[in-house]
């Protein structure tokens, strides 16, 4: 059984999407999505991890554009899913997916760079 955090995280990102792309109206969101919600024990404050399709200037104009959106989601989450007090709304680039990009394409870059007369797993020489 998931504890309130995590229920909570699961909520406010599902809702936080739907307003992203129903209700903000800002050019600099772009094509943003939202990959984590991590909600405090006190559920004070909630850290959202996003990805933006683009580049370096991609990244940064959507971190402006949820910077300055963030006051207008949190009021939303606090009326969407009745919470007395909704949490400080911490917006956090997700580094994993890039990481995770990289390294695949590091892993790809090796696999074709490998000699492909190399001998298989046995010894034996595919050749003869």
């Amino acid at each position: 059984m998931q504890n309130r955090p995590e229920r909570l995280g699961e909520q406010i990102r599902e809702e936080l999407s739907t307003l992203l792309a129903r209700e903000v109206k800002d050019p600099g969101i772009g094509f943003t999505t939202l990959t984590f919600v991590k909600v405090s024990a006190d559920l004070q404050v909630a850290r959202v991890y996003y990805t933006v399709l683009g580049d370096a200037q991609a990244r940064k104009s959507a971190a402006r554009a949820l910077d300055r959106a963030s006051s207008f989601l949190r009021r939303q989450l606090a009326g969407r899913l009745r919470l007395r007090r909704a949490p400080e709304l911490a917006f956090e680039y997700d580094e994993s997916i890039a990481r995770g990009e990289r390294i695949e394409r590091i892993i790809q870059e090796l696999h074709d760079a490998a000699p492909t007369d190399a001998p298989g797993p046995s010894g034996d020489d595919p050749s003869e």
